[in-house]
Order: C-alpha cells, then sequence, then structure tokens
C-alpha cells in the first residue's frame, strides 16, 4: 500500500479484451503513475490489433512500444502535448469496456471496500471476481 491524499492504497491496473473480460490484473502502490505499469501491461496483452488508454497512459514511450508491438495506440492526449496524436475516436468509444470492467468487480462489496489488510490477499479476491466476471 503507497501513500496518496486520500491515505494509504492500493491501485488495480486491468488490461482486458474487445468483450470486456480481464486478460491482465496486478496491485501496486496508490502512488504509482499509470505511464510506470504500462510496459507490463502491454506485455501481458500478447497480440493486440489496438490499444486503447486514457490520459494516464499518454507518454511518448508508451505510444512508441505500442508501435513496436504493432499495436495502434489510442490514448487520449494530455492538454500539453506537444505532438499531437491522432487517435480514432470511434474506436476510443470501445475504452469503456474497462470502465465496465471496474464497475462489475466492484460489485464485490470486498472489493470495493478494501477490507484486506495484505496485498496479497486483495489481489486473491481480485481474481476471483475477475472468475466470475469471466463466467458471466
Amino acid at each position: 500500500m503507497g501513500p496518496s491524499r486520500g491515505g494509504r492504497t492500493t491501485k488495480i491496473h486491468c488490461a482486458v479484451d474487445a468483450l470486456g473480460n480481464p486478460l491482465h490484473v496486478h496491485l501496486t502502490a496508490g502512488n504509482v503513475h499509470d505511464i510506470v505499469e504500462a510496459p507490463r501491461l502491454i506485455a501481458a496483452i500478447g497480440r493486440a490489433k489496438a490499444l486503447l488508454g486514457d490520459k494516464g497512459y499518454d507518454s511518448n514511450a508508451v505510444v512508441a512500444l505500442a508501435h513496436r508491438k504493432g499495436m495502434i495506440p489510442i490514448i487520449s492526449q494530455r492538454p500539453n502535448r506537444l505532438e499531437p496524436l491522432i487517435i480514432d475516436k470511434h474506436l476510443y468509444r470501445a475504452r469503456f469496456l474497462v470502465e465496465n470492467f471496474f464497475q462489475k468487480v466492484k460489485r464485490c462489496r470486498r472489493i470495493a471496500m478494501r477490507f484486506e489488510k495484505t496485498a496479497l490477499h486483495f489481489l486473491r479476491f481480485l481474481q476471483f471476481a475477475c472468475i466470475l466476471v469471466w463466467l458471466a
């Protein structure tokens, strides 16, 4: 657990497929930025046609890594970006699948309230919730 404005927190990083099913889930401390964990998520995905992400993943390194893996980066841009990316707005709309996944997982009260004291136990319950998403 890492410190943040709200206290000691944990951040969930997840990659989902085109149907909203989880492909890879891992935890980090709450103060770890998304860009730091992007290479780990991209490596876990394997082959994909596109990489959809929010402004937290907007960096030249992540875009270059996506291109090297053969993915089209469709990432919302920060307002201070010097080189604007051309993104397919129609395809970017599919990013709601990630948000829907988090809604499905957080229906489990144990995940939403973070009752577990250790990160390992929390990760195991998160993985169990992912299994339930796959089965639903």
